[in-house]
């Protein structure tokens, strides 16, 4: 079969082009008292912050009221830096530029809040590398939702089939594909081979 037209590439954020620099589930685990599971913990703040990745009420607030009912004193300043911790992968953002450098469209596409969106956007000028970012908190909608990828599609002027999607999770991915993209799981912890294997076999202009 012969690789489809590719003009654009959707990158995902986490676990794709950036990863934690702390052992983060371990760090939150911290804020809760002994005998008191972590992992509800850690689900009660993933609960909670749903919300605020498609743009609806304030993630500190959230945290603010799972302490309270963990009974916490810990200030929500001091969970919310946490997902401060991380940082981009040089090489996939090296992958990004050539990319770009051959004609190849890439746009950031990636569920976040508004304070990690700053971060990543404001502080960290993540806009920098790519044609276009898209997140969730300024969409209103979240993947694997797939309004969230006809909004995307919208936006950049180009049919699905032309157009690849990069993600470490499964429902995303199949999020995608029920829209007519091509898609594809990578996670980080395979290695950047594995991308830029991945990318040749679309026939992308990737050098050695």
């Amino acid at each position: 079969m012969p690789n489809p037209t590719i003009d654009a590439v959707l990158f995902d954020a986490d676990g794709v082009i950036q990863r934690p620099t702390i052992d983060w589930r371990a760090a939150l685990s911290r804020f809760v008292e002994p005998g008191r599971s972590a992992d509800e913990f850690v689900l009660d703040l993933m609960v909670a912050e749903r919300p605020s990745l498609v743009g609806k009420g304030d993630f500190r607030d959230a945290i603010t009221e799972v302490l309270r009912r963990w009974g916490s004193q810990t200030p929500a300043e001091a969970v919310l830096e946490l997902w401060t911790r991380f940082e981009a992968e040089p090489v996939v953002v090296g992958l990004i530029q050539q990319l770009r450098a051959a004609g190849i469209e890439c746009h950031l596409a990636t569920n976040q809040q508004a304070d990690r969106r700053a971060i990543m956007h404001d502080e960290r000028h993540y806009g920098d590398w790519f044609d276009q970012t898209f997140y969730s908190c300024d969409l209103g909608v979240a993947k694997p939702d797939p309004a969230y990828f006809k909004t995307i599609l919208r936006a950049i002027d180009r049919p699905a089939d032309h157009v690849l999607f990069i993600d470490d999770n499964a429902d995303n991915i199949e999020g995608a594909l029920s829209v007519g993209l091509h898609a594809e799981l990578y996670d980080l912890k395979n290695g950047t081979d594995a991308l830029r294997s991945l990318l040749s076999r679309y026939g992308l202009p990737i050098s050695a």
